[in-house]
């Protein structure tokens, strides 16, 4: 192993706190576009769909998902709180298995905060990648 490498593994890694707080906010956000999902499926069914009970079970397991995952969230918060910030850890490897790039960028640390879906789009606006 040269110099050089091991200055790029040094340069992968990160507080643990860090990391788990990354994973929060994305799992956040991940609730966030879940929880969107439901009033367009309203829109674009109608009301009655809800009379439907394999619509409603659709609907219930939507709800369901947004609960978990900010049961997640909230969980993985509240042990991090008690970690001591001196945790480092690798986070090479598991960044390449992240496929998404913009996921991949957000773990990473590149200092995103907020949301990463835009807010102010319309529904059917979309970006050519």
């Amino acid at each position: 192993m040269t110099n050089t490498q091991r200055a790029d593994t040094t340069a992968m890694q990160e507080t643990l706190p860090a990391i788990l707080m990354r994973i929060v906010a994305e799992l956040h956000d991940i609730a966030y576009l879940i929880e969107r999902i439901e009033p367009q499926l309203l829109d674009l069914s109608g009301v009655n769909v809800l009379e439907s009970p394999d619509a409603m079970k659709v609907m219930q397991g939507i709800d369901l998902a947004v609960q978990k995952t900010r049961g997640i969230a909230e969980f993985i918060d509240t042990i991090t709180g008690d970690m001591p910030d001196g945790w480092m850890v690798d986070v090479a490897t598991a960044l390449s298995l992240v496929k998404l790039t913009e996921m991949q960028r957000a773990l990473g640390g590149s200092g995103r905060h907020g949301h990463s879906q835009p807010l102010a789009k319309a529904a059917g606006d979309f970006d050519f990648f």
